[in-house]
Parts: structure tokens; C-alpha cells; sequence
């Protein structure tokens, strides 16, 4: 007889191990603390405009999204981004750049000086760091390529991606592939040449080379497309509050309604954010709250925004654009929603996910709300061209956004390890290990099955 698993949380994290699983003939159980599947996954529909809230989309950076996609029944779901979102900007004094993306587009970009172009060119030239696990990803950058480079593409990169500071963000941990090529390669153009030979071995691609997905009526279409697959074994509304041994494996409590129940299980996963699961792991090792402390996960303002086309005077040929820290605005950048993904919006309309605050700028929350929002709308018009107010204004406020994967974050990887081995039959996973985007967390999924796999057997 197969074990019983039981899975906390319900994003995506935890539903593509709980899929894993189950086909294999687990007996699986998901236990949610909301009344829905998705986790960070959040697909709003109002006025004809669909607004994802977390992720906007993903990168199909592992040929298994593909395969779990297939199986759930959504694959006709699955849409790519435009070819013409391939054009990304970056603002510099008040004007949008297109990032270059080929050597040509490179020496003619306005983005950076001739000085910051040969400081580049000389990367192959450039010897390997002592000391990568304590380097930050601007420390890494600025000793490869210049600060130029790491002003005007790299920071605003990192905005993006983490919502973080470039200054702060461990270049081992949060970008291991780039770690990966001066490590192993010496180089960053060495390692991307001799690097794509062996992800075509591995049928993986490169986040530079992947193409963009996200699904027809949005990203929360895929969790709940999974959830469809559970056979009614999801516990909404559920808080789990402990988890304790007993002679058999582990006594898992949770409260619903005011009233508190316990489920026994065999095996249990955590996909809950760091600081839920070190409260339900408190019994167990009190460390885990020194570690949960440490990850800071910054406050993002999502705000989303429809306009009518006609008063829009910036040609909307990209995926939108980031703003360097060096351009002092009040938001992180802005992506062009409905130019990226079909049917996001009228056909007459215009609609933008805009960013505030992150790791570089949380103090922007100090500010009454409706001023930031005043301010934020002004810069967003005046970089866009747009003559108008909008018409369709929405927010989301993540108090806790994005963990970052700070200097030093190699510490808190160990512990986990270590609390694994201290503890058989729990697993530690979500987005604060091994990867924060839509392609990490499932091809992780397939790592958690694969060591409960061999922990059975």
C-alpha cells in the first residue's frame, strides 16, 4: 500500500507534487489556508479585463509544463506572448531604450556609452571570483561587465524578476546559472556558448531563450486545472497551526471554522511561505524561526491599469519596460499586458501591470496611498505619452511579495537540508528554494517526488 502524503499549500508548488504523486499512487491530500487553488497565482476578471495579481506568466524553461499541461487537459489553454513582447525597455532620462539583444543591436544602442560597450566587450578577459557565495549579484556584475552595465541593465533586471536590491541579492543563490558560468566556464560568454550544449542534452532552455506562456483565461487557469485532478482531496479554508510526531509518521493539526482537527500522514510536504512554516515547524526545531527571520520577502504594490488606446502616444511594441535605480521613480516598471497575451482587455483598450516598491523601495508605503498613487500615475503618463486618465484602475497590496535570496542565503539552504535529515518524512519546498518563477517551482516539483520516492523505497 502507497503512503499517505499530505501537501500544505495549495499553489503551484504544491498541486504539481501533489500531481506527481498521486499518479503514482500516493494517497495525496492538500490541506489550503484560502477557499482556492493557486497560491501567489491570482486571476481577476472585471469589465472585460482579465488581471493576474502574481505571476503574469512563465518561462517554459523545462520541457515538464509542457507534460503537466498535457495531462491536466489544458495544453490548447497554453498561449504565448507575442513575438513583438521580445522588445523590452529600459528608461533613461525620460526616454524608453529598447534592450539590445544581438551583438549588432549592442553597438548601436543609445542605452550605453562607447566606455561601457568596450568595458563589456572585455568580459572574457576577466578572471574568477574567491569568494561567490557571499557576492552580491552588483558586486558580480559591475567586477564582469561595469557599472554602466550593471546600472542600466542588470538593476533594473533585478527589480523585475525579485522585486529586489542588486546590491543585497547572493549571485550564487538567486542566479546559479550565471554563478554557474564563471564557475565552471571562467566566463559569461565562454560558459553561454559551451552552457547551451549541455541544455540541449538536458531538452531544457536557457530564460534568455524560452518562450514566454501563460493560459487562455490566465495563470490560475494551470493550479486549477490540477485541482481538477484531486478527486476532492483539497481542504480549503484550512490553517494549519502544528505539525507533531506520533508512532506512525506525523499528527498534522489545522483549525477551520474556529474548530481544530487533526490529520495523520505518513509524509508531509510544506510549500507554505518561509514564516508559515516555521510557526508549524516551531515543535519540531525552534532554529527554523531564526532562519524564517532572516528571509526577507519586501512589500509589492501591484497596480493595474486600463487606458484607451487613442490616448496612448507611446507605440506599444514590447513586453513594457524597467526603470534603474539611478532614475529615482516611484515605481519598478510596467509591463504591457495586453500587448504581450491575446484577449487581456477590449480591443480598444490598452491594460498595464505596473510595479511598486520592492526591496529597493518599500518606504514608498509610508506615503498616503492616494498620493503614491497620484505620483506613480503622473510618471506613468508622462513616460507613456498618455493624455488621458485611466478608466479601469485596480490594485493588489502583497505585504510579502517575493523572498530574496540575499548574501548569505546559502546558510538557510543548508539548514533546510538539515532539517530534512533531522526530520524523515518532511519536505521543505515552495519558492524560497530552488527558484522563485512558474518553471522552477515545477521542475522542483519533480525533485520533491523524486526524494519521497527513494525515501519510501
Amino acid at each position: 500500500m502507497k503512503k499517505k502524503v499530505t501537501i500544505l499549500g495549495a499553489g503551484i508548488s504544491g498541486l504539481a507534487t501533489a500531481y506527481w504523486l498521486q499518479k503514482d499512487g500516493y494517497d495525496v491530500y492538500v490541506i489550503e489556508q484560502k477557499g482556492e487553488a493557486g497560491g501567489t497565482m491570482e486571476t481577476f476578471f472585471q469589465e472585460k479585463f482579465l488581471i493576474d495579481y502574481g505571476p503574469n506568466s512563465g518561462l517554459e524553461t523545462t520541457p515538464l509544463i509542457r507534460k503537466l499541461a498535457d495531462e491536466i487537459g489544458i495544453a490548447d489553454e497554453i498561449i504565448y506572448a507575442n513575438e513583438s513582447s521580445n522588445k523590452r525597455y529600459i528608461l533613461k532620462h525620460d526616454e524608453l531604450h529598447p534592450l539590445p539583444t544581438s551583438p549588432r543591436a549592442f553597438l548601436k544602442t543609445k542605452l550605453f556609452s562607447t566606455k561601457a560597450k568596450f568595458r563589456v566587450i572585455a568580459e572574457p578577459f576577466i578572471g574568477k571570483s574567491n569568494d561567490g557565495y557571499y557576492q552580491s549579484i552588483a558586486q558580480f556584475v559591475k567586477r564582469r561587465l561595469g557599472q554602466e552595465f550593471l546600472d542600466y541593465a542588470i538593476d533594473p533586471f533585478v527589480s523585475g524578476v525579485f522585486a529586489g536590491d542588486p546590491e543585497k541579492l547572493s549571485v550564487k543563490s538567486a542566479f546559479p546559472k550565471l554563478y554557474r558560468l564563471e564557475e565552471i566556464y571562467g566566463g559569461l560568454v565562454k560558459g553561454m556558448i559551451k552552457g547551451a550544449r549541455e541544455r540541449k542534452k538536458r531538452a531544457e532552455q536557457s530564460k534568455q531563450n524560452a518562450k514566454m506562456f501563460s493560459f487562455k483565461s490566465g495563470m490560475q487557469s494551470f493550479p486549477k486545472a490540477i485541482e481538477q485532478k484531486m478527486n476532492n482531496k483539497i481542504y480549503f479554508n484550512c490553517s494549519v497551526t502544528n505539525v507533531k510526531r506520533n508512532d506512525f509518521g506525523w499528527i498534522i493539526e489545522y483549525q477551520k471554522d474556529n474548530n481544530t482537527f487533526d490529520m495523520n500522514s505518513d509524509i508531509v510536504i510544506s510549500t507554505l511561505p518561509v514564516d508559515s512554516a516555521a510557526t508549524v515547524f516551531y515543535n519540531l526545531d525552534k532554529e527554523f524561526q531564526k532562519h524564517s527571520s532572516e528571509i526577507y520577502y519586501p512589500p509589492v504594490m501591484v497596480l493595474y491599469l486600463g487606458f484607451k488606446k487613442k490616448d496612448i502616444g507611446q507605440t506599444l511594441d514590447g513586453f513594457g519596460f524597467l526603470i534603474p535605480s539611478k532614475e529615482k521613480r516611484s515605481f519598478l516598471g510596467a509591463i504591457w499586458s495586453s500587448i504581450i497575451f491575446p484577449n487581456r482587455c477590449d480591443e480598444n483598450m490598452a491594460a498595464f501591470t505596473l510595479f511598486i516598491g520592492g526591496a529597493r523601495a518599500p518606504h514608498l508605503f509610508e506615503i498616503e496611498k492616494e498620493k503614491l498613487f497620484n505620483q506613480v500615475l503622473h510618471e506613468f503618463k508622462s513616460i507613456m505619452k498618455i493624455i488621458a486618465d485611466p478608466i479601469f484602475i485596480k490594485e493588489r497590496f502583497w505585504t510579502k511579495a517575493i523572498p530574496q535570496y540575499n548574501i548569505g542565503y546559502i546558510e538557510h539552504e543548508d539548514y533546510f537540508d538539515k532539517f530534512e535529515k533531522n526530520n524523515p518524512g518532511i519536505f521543505i519546498s515552495g519558492n524560497f528554494r530552488g527558484g522563485i518563477s512558474v518553471g522552477d517551482c515545477v521542475k522542483n516539483s519533480e525533485v520533491v517526488f523524486h526524494k519521497i520516492k527513494n525515501f519510501v523505497s
